[in-house]
């Protein structure tokens, strides 16, 4: 993955020259919509020549491979295609562009050493009859390194036409889809979200597994009394589990997340019943449980927000937790970055003392915010805005990004009409590589989306280039 810093002087079409690859094709992997706006310290991900074919009407998988000079078997492994009879108008195939031209007295053993991939992926994207047979000046395609497999879930708010649109473009990349949120009142009924049967209906077509996220969501805020209220009585959990159940077997939910925040400090044990009741009832049926926590540092950390997360318990309890680990920089906040490295590594190296690492997903933000400065307490709270729109917001105000190392994240100063200065911290293809770079390193199970309908396009090629997409 090859990610390119804009500096001064710098053109579209001279990047273009300089990495092999036309201009549109960088800008419609970075979806820059005027290319003569680039922004000094803009991240702009460059992608692989030729890499992607937009289905023609009449055209076949057959015709595809013959274009660009590859096998059928490649485009199926390659775009995991349950039906190669089946392609449509519009559909985005990637091209295999890796290719290796046989040297006098090479194996296919030598060249799977080489590049790091099984004899019979090799074989299997080439159609080779005979794996001794191949001789030299013969062009192999290399099919992509093993790369780790992780779990992605992403949680969305947004049923409308516009959420849809957004599964269709990213469901590749995603695991799960947790709609957000179905809200468990204090007398066991659930209040559920807009309908939502659509967008589940969408993300089974691109193979993405719906969870239930469950909260103890009141009137837009997390209820500290309405857990309280769940936890004591046995009879409204029997209610609330049955409740649960009866949507999950309605929607075609696989699994039950539950995004508990705000616990009173005293109900922690409680809260770990809780679980492991829910555990006890789901299990037998065949659905998973995880459960959404605070971004601790210490066990007995202080806080409302913290105190009755149970690293350990939920460790021993639930299939997988979502640690939440962004928002050091939020809205009602000091200025920083949203989810800074240095801090996400503290939480994860504390939770893997409590936790297997196989149980532990790393949280995400696809979002930053704008705050006005000089900040204190009590200011407007700062705007929340998409990393798509906050380079807009450079390219429009003449400021140049700047990225800040021991945060691993970028930012930029500007004023505005009425020459109050701003400061916005938000996330690119540098800032996201590098939290993927700490999930390889832990071995970690994978990663959390908050919140889906800010565009971030360049997350998802550095997330396709890093892991491999596990899907049931």
């Amino acid at each position: 993955m090859l990610i390119h810093v804009v500096q001064s002087g710098d053109t579209l079409w001279g990047i273009s020259q300089r990495y092999g690859v036309n201009t549109g094709q960088i800008s419609a992997a970075n979806q820059i919509s005027n290319p003569n706006l680039l922004v000094v310290g803009q991240a702009l991900v460059i992608p692989e020549a030729a890499r992607y074919h937009i289905v023609q009407s009449g055209e076949t998988l057959w015709m595809i491979a013959q274009r660009y000079g590859v096998t059928t078997a490649s485009l199926i492994q390659l775009n995991r295609i349950d039906n190669p009879s089946f392609i449509y108008t519009g559909q985005r195939l990637r091209i295999p562009t890796d290719f290796h031209i046989v040297k006098s007295g090479e194996t296919l053993w030598a060249i799977s050493i080489q590049y790091g991939v099984p004899v019979q992926d090799i074989v299997r994207v080439n159609q080779i009859a005979d794996p001794k047979q191949i001789y030299p000046g013969q062009r192999l395609i290399i099919p992509d390194k093993v790369k780790p497999m992780i779990e992605v879930n992403a949680y969305i708010t947004r049923f409308d036409q516009p959420g849809q649109q957004i599964i269709r473009e990213i469901g590749d990349y995603l695991t799960y889809i947790s709609p957000f949120s179905y809200a468990a009142q204090a007398d066991g009924t659930i209040l559920q979200p807009k309908e939502d049967t659509e967008i589940l209906n969408v993300a089974r077509t691109k193979h993405v597994s719906p969870l239930l996220a469950l909260t103890n969501f009141k009137a837009g805020q997390f209820s500290s009394d309405t857990a309280h209220a769940i936890f004591i009585s046995d009879e409204v959990q029997e209610k609330l589990l049955n409740n649960v159940i009866q949507v999950m077997k309605t929607k075609g939910h696989i699994g039950l997340n539950l995004d508990f925040e705000y616990i009173y400090p005293q109900d922690r044990e409680l809260y770990n019943n809780f679980l492991r009741k829910v555990v006890n009832r789901l299990h037998p049926l065949g659905y998973s449980v995880s459960t959404a926590i605070a971004p601790k540092l210490r066990r007995e950390q202080k806080g409302l927000l913290y105190e009755a997360h149970d690293y350990k318990a939920h460790g021993e309890i639930v299939d997988f937790v979502v640690i939440m680990t962004y928002e050091w920089g939020w809205s009602g906040g000091p200025p920083m970055a949203v989810a800074p490295i240095s801090e996400v590594r503290k939480v994860l190296q504390y939770a893997l003392t409590e936790m297997p690492k196989e149980k532990i997903v790393m949280g995400m933000p696809l979002y930053g915010y704008d705050w006005a400065l000089p900040w204190k307490y009590g200011n407007p709270w700062a705007i929340t805005l998409s990393p798509q729109a906050a380079v807009q917001l450079a390219a429009s105000k003449g400021a140049a990004i700047q990225f800040d190392g021991p945060s691993q994240s970028p930012f930029f100063h500007y004023r505005d009409e009425q020459g109050k200065e701003h400061v916005v911290w938000f996330e690119d293809a540098r800032s996201v590589k590098a939290k993927y770079e700490l999930v390889k390193e832990l071995n970690l199970r994978g990663v959390s989306y908050w919140v889906l309908g800010n565009p971030f396009p360049q997350n998802w090629l550095v997330l396709a280039d890093q892991f491999r997409i596990q899907k049931f």
